[in-house]
Parts: structure tokens; C-alpha cells; sequence
């Protein structure tokens, strides 16, 4: 008999050791959301950086850090809109055109400050527009992320 409980012992502490999470069926996996999230941050931050050190007005700073904001919001929220009406979740025909729009000008806004900027020399405008596109990216990807993780716990 003691033989059995220390055998039933050490396989619940081994059972024990293994314990995780399983993932849902639906969850991206922890690699993905991991690489997700520092997609974002490193996009962000060097796009921080990157204007923190700018030769450039402090005008020009906010500008570029606002077309920043406005652009990863925009990104996220029409990454929501075009996912709500996907999957049959009322949208509204304004909101879904005013978040289209606000994506193109925030791109737009982006493209044209580049272009005009004679401060800027070209190799920092392809960094900067680079370190744009990969935030609006990542944040389209870890939003979906946490929709798409959400909706796989809901499920179960």
C-alpha cells in the first residue's frame, strides 16, 4: 500500500509540474501574441526615439508624434469596425467610412510631412516611415490578438 501512494504521490507531483494553461481552441499562441506586443514596442519606442533625438522645432516634433497617435488609433479602429461587420456585429455605415478615412489621412499626413520635410535627411524619413508602418501593424495584430483570445475563453 505504501508503495502505491508514493507512486500516486510522485506522479501528482510530476502532474503538477506540468501544469499550464492549455491554449483554447481560436487563441493565437504566446509566441505570437509575445511577438505581437514587441513588434509594438519596438516600433513605438524607436519612433520615440528616434524623434527625441531630431535635429528639429519642437513643432515639428509634436506633429509627427500626433500623426503617430492618430494613426494607431485609426488602425485599431477600423481594424475593429472591419472585424465587427465580418462577423455580423452592427456597424455603422459612418463609423466604418470615418475609420477608413481616418486611416488614409493619418497615412497621408505621415507621407506628406516626410515629403516636405528638407530638414530631414532621406535615410531618416525611410526610418521614420518604416517605424510608422510597423506600429500600425503591431497595433492591428495585438488588438486582434487580444479580440481573437478573448473570444476563444468565451467559448469555453
Amino acid at each position: 500500500m505504501s508503495n502505491e501512494n508514493e507512486v500516486l504521490l510522485e506522479k501528482g507531483k510530476r502532474n503538477d509540474l506540468k501544469v499550464k494553461e492549455e491554449r483554447k481552441e481560436g487563441e493565437p499562441t504566446s509566441a505570437f501574441k509575445g511577438a505581437s506586443w514587441a513588434a509594438l514596442l519596438i516600433g513605438v519606442a524607436s519612433y520615440l526615439i528616434g524623434l527625441f533625438n531630431a535635429n528639429m522645432q519642437l513643432n515639428e516634433k509634436g506633429y509627427y508624434f500626433a500623426v503617430l497617435v492618430f494613426g494607431l488609433y485609426s488602425a485599431i479602429s477600423l481594424q475593429k469596425a472591419v472585424r465587427d461587420k465580418d462577423e455580423g456585429i452592427p456597424v455603422t455605415p459612418i463609423y466604418y467610412g470615418i475609420s477608413w478615412f481616418a486611416l488614409i489621412v493619418s497615412i497621408s499626413l505621415m507621407a506628406i510631412g516626410l515629403y516636405n520635410a528638407g530638414s530631414i535627411v532621406l535615410s531618416e524619413k525611410g526610418f521614420y516611415g518604416m517605424a510608422f508602418v510597423l506600429s500600425l501593424f503591431a497595433a492591428i495584430t495585438v488588438q486582434k490578438n487580444i479580440r481573437d483570445t478573448q473570444r476563444a475563453r468565451e467559448k469555453n
